[in-house]
């Protein structure tokens, strides 16, 4: 039997605490649970991590090759970044097995209806959206930021909403039976330490002596061990990884979908979390180096795609003029590939007789067609980038399962 790799990072310390269900459900075993062992992960702010030569050669190269992306495609292709964060945001959901069809997520973006799945897609999106745009804009990932995002999460949720954007009050637990922590995977802290330790977090996030991938992974890792919401916690700790990436600018304008690469491989990061727990922090910084070579990579094809598909719309039309509703209906299509005539018109400050008549004519011309189940509120799919949006998912899964020990 190989040996166990040597520690890297401070392992959680356990407690033992009183346990005593607020309400006496569930089987017997859970009510008659009386005590519980708490995880308790170390304080992080001023721990350095002691990389090695080979992780560190890795997590540069991860590095460079994603600021190169950036450098070339951010400036220059703002769809690209559109088309990335929904399918981060999409995979991300998937991890926590939240799922529902791209049509339906379009719609619930647009909010004209979808089904609960879809909305809460929809919801991670903005919750995306909010975090990276807070580390872009104030340079520092805030509480207030994290916060925020988790409102945005499940403002909608019909079962969440009253604890939206609020820290934890009581003792929740990962894994095991729903009653009590009974067979629990993980315990985190008890609810009184949780502000301690994200105050904690937040101090490590922004620290500029460490490499960006190791410090997003370390940041992540030590999130998802608080656990400080009830709901939530797995898409707002991966929402921070792409966070600290923004503060630190290994990226300016994009957002590659990373999670992409772990939701084929739920099993292997969930043990990585773990590895983190026992003091191996070295299995998650690994497994996000890979992701991110892979997303980078595969984002890469998802450019060139996006300007053929913007080129191919040109010659079906037969051209069309910069400036003209047409033109700039179909570079909105690169970015926003499931719109309405309220989209359209508000995007590109158009009357409504404007707006559909350039959707009418790139209906005629096949570039769009009208969403199945859409007759009140009617909805248009640009069916070529939305196939592009799945490929670059499916790309990255499989690029990331080819690799083997991602």
């Amino acid at each position: 039997m190989a040996p166990a790799p040597a520690l890297d990072w401070t392992p959680h310390a356990w407690e033992r605490r009183p346990w005593r269900q607020r309400v006496r459900r569930g089987p017997r075993a859970d009510r008659q649970v009386t005590e519980i062992e708490v995880s308790l992960p170390p304080m992080i702010r001023d721990l350095d991590y002691p990389i090695d030569r080979p992780l560190a050669a890795m997590t540069t190269a991860s590095t460079g090759n994603l600021g190169h992306l950036d450098l070339v495609h951010g400036r220059t292709l703002d769809g690209l970044n559109h088309l990335q964060l929904r399918t981060e945001s999409v995979d991300s959901s998937k991890i926590e097995n939240v799922d529902a069809s791209l049509a339906d997520y379009g719609r619930a973006l647009l909010g004209v209806g979808a089904n609960a799945s879809a909305t809460s897609m929809a919801s991670a999106t903005a919750a995306l959206a909010t975090m990276i745009r807070d580390a872009e804009d104030t340079r520092s990932i805030r509480a207030e930021a994290i916060l925020r995002a988790h409102h945005q999460l499940f403002r909608h949720h019909p079962d969440e909403a009253p604890r939206a954007g609020r820290f934890r009050t009581t003792q929740n637990w990962v894994g095991g039976s729903d009653y009590s922590p009974l067979g629990a995977l993980h315990v985190p802290p008890p609810p009184e330490t949780v502000e301690g330790y994200i105050d904690d977090l937040v101090a490590f996030a922004n620290r500029d002596d460490l490499p960006p991938l190791v410090q997003a992974a370390i940041v992540h890792a030590q999130f998802e061990s608080i656990h400080p919401f009830i709901d939530g916690n797995g898409r707002i700790g991966r929402t921070l990884i792409h966070a600290v990436l923004r503060r630190r600018r290994a990226t300016r304008h994009l957002t590659v979908p990373i999670a992409s690469a772990l939701v084929g491989h739920r099993d292997r990061y969930f043990a990585a979390l773990n590895d983190y727990r026992s003091g191996r922090a070295a299995t998650l910084i690994a497994m996000l180096a890979a992701a991110t070579s892979v997303a980078t990579a595969e984002s890469w094809a998802t450019a060139t795609s996006i300007r053929e598909i913007r080129a191919r719309w040109h010659d079906t039309v037969g051209g069309s003029r910069p400036g003209t509703p047409l033109h700039r209906l179909m570079d909105l299509l690169t970015e926003e590939p499931i719109v309405n005539i309220a989209l359209v018109m508000e995007r590109l400050d158009l009357p409504e007789s404007a707006a559909v008549d350039a959707v009418d004519t790139l209906t005629a011309a096949a570039v769009l067609t009208r969403a199945a189940r859409s007759r009140r509120a009617p909805v248009w799919l640009a069916q070529d980038v939305l196939d592009e949006v799945q490929d670059l998912s499916s790309r990255i899964q499989a690029a990331s399962r080819r690799l083997g020990d991602l």
